[in-house]
């Protein structure tokens, strides 16, 4: 039993360390809403998210008022809408993500995740319907977040949904070009995505997850800097030992807010993801950790080493702090939402291709990443399979987040607002592989994958 004083323990870290509860997000299977008629649909699917939901934003307040603990976002996940839609008789999904909108308005979320196809072994009609309608649905709406699962460790990666990818992002950063191509921030493209994952873009209810759950993620990269500055200068061993110690205190927080929260909501609790996301604020960066133990600037050499050390220790701290440790929880490091990784690419110290090194060791791939607006499609694609294969090879999730910022080149600055902060537009490798995006097919699942 986590008590309520456990949780005051932790007021030096709320109040000047930037720890926080990143998300409470609710996780809703849509399955029973399936209809032919899609405006029959879209009614039951209104009807379930705001009925299921109707208190989470209140209950997220007064735990955050009550137990002193910042709970910065409450979102939801649905099931992936290409599954529980497959069955309405229409070419375009874009009211369902319109009804996904008006539902998160009602309720207060911010975000609604879930605008989802699984296409890792191949696209049907449903998930075909589903990447069609992405670039408008996003355009279209505020709170809605759009993820496809390209490929896994087991299935292999699909390379016809990969080239699609490019063209989607494209879409969609037109569409979306009077806001800064601001629509690719809500979508993101995984190699094995995880079912219970709270955080955004991201985020669906997975068809192996129970009728309704809650899911939180914990944040605090400001909590282990301020932890490594009191052994600054000491060995390797001393360093892991830090995080370690440090991510049980932070995931005890968690798990206190997700359990006050499945308690008054009467909703069973899922998971806590301990994952550092960062925020544009100073002093809640990873980049900074980085700082802390050595190196002048992400993107140093060391930074992959450092960021190894770093993700396996929260990890290795957070599971002895609750037994529901899940979603993603490491580190995460996307550009644009963390002020010391701009200052990294602006120094020249952070390029895309140290980016993708890092991506092999941490928690998620290349997050929130400004590009020209110029980029092809084919690039984009051959981006997104590079970091496929890192997760199919490595057995762990791997993710793109590319927003080709319409009309600006590399060098210029995209600002976007809020958590997703502001980014330099990175350069990308000029030369050209449309010719093997072009291929088609699908690339094989390794052979550590036969594991039966």
């Amino acid at each position: 039993m986590i008590s309520k004083s456990e949780a005051r323990k932790t007021n030096e870290m709320i109040q000047d360390e930037n720890l926080d509860v990143r998300t409470i997000t609710m996780g809703i299977n849509i399955l029973d809403c399936a209809d032919p008629s899609l405006e029959k649909f879209c009614a039951k699917i209104y009807d379930k998210i705001t009925r299921s939901a109707e208190r989470l934003v209140k209950t997220g307040d007064e735990i955050a008022m009550e137990f002193g603990v910042p709970v910065v976002n409450k979102r939801i996940s649905v099931t992936p809408v290409a599954i529980a839609a497959s069955a309405c008789e229409t070419e375009s999904y874009v009211e369902i993500a319109r009804t996904m909108d008006r539902a998160a308005k009602e309720v207060g979320v911010n975000f609604i995740g879930g605008f989802s196809a699984l296409v890792q072994k191949g696209i049907t009609e449903a998930d075909q319907r589903l990447i069609s309608s992405v670039p408008e649905a996003l355009s279209v709406t505020e709170r809605v977040c759009s993820s496809i699962n390209l490929g896994t460790s087991r299935s292999g990666i699909n390379m016809d949904a990969v080239k699609q990818m490019g063209q989607v992002i494209k879409e969609t950063a037109y569409l979306s070009r009077e806001a800064d191509s601001l629509g690719c921030a809500k979508f993101v493209v995984f190699c094995n995505a995880v079912e219970d994952n709270p955080f955004m873009a991201g985020a669906f209810h997975g068809v192996g997850e129970r009728d309704c759950a809650i899911n939180v993620g914990v944040s605090g990269p400001g909590v282990v800097k301020r932890a490594l500055e009191e052994v600054r200068g000491a060995d390797f061993e001393t360093l892991c030992e830090t995080v370690k110690k440090t991510a049980f205190k932070i995931t005890r927080v968690g798990q206190l807010v997700a359990r006050e929260a499945s308690l008054r909501l009467g909703v069973p609790f899922g998971i806590i993801d301990l994952s550092l996301a960062p925020t544009p604020a100073v002093g809640d960066s990873v980049a900074e950790i980085f700082q802390e133990m050595g190196l002048e600037y992400a993107g140093a050499p060391g930074t992959t080493a450092a960021l190894a050390i770093l993700n396996d220790n929260v990890k290795k701290g957070g599971v002895m702090a609750s037994s529901y440790v899940g979603g993603l929880s490491g580190a995460f490091i996307p550009v644009s939402e963390d002020h010391g990784m701009i200052e990294s690419v602006e120094a020249g110290a952070l390029t895309l291709d140290k980016l993708e090194a890092m991506t092999c060791v941490c928690s998620v791939g290349l997050d929130m990443i400004a590009i020209p607006g110029d980029t092809s499609p084919e690039t984009i694609s051959g981006i997104i399979a590079d970091e496929m294969a890192i997760g199919m090879i490595n057995n762990k999730t791997t993710a793109v987040r590319l927003i080709p910022v319409y009309g600006k080149t590399a060098g210029e600055t995209v600002t976007f607002g809020g958590l997703l902060g502001y980014a330099p537009v990175m350069q990308v490798n000029k030369f050209d592989c449309s010719a093997f995006i072009n291929r088609g097919g699908r690339i094989p699942a390794p052979i550590h994958s036969f594991k039966n």
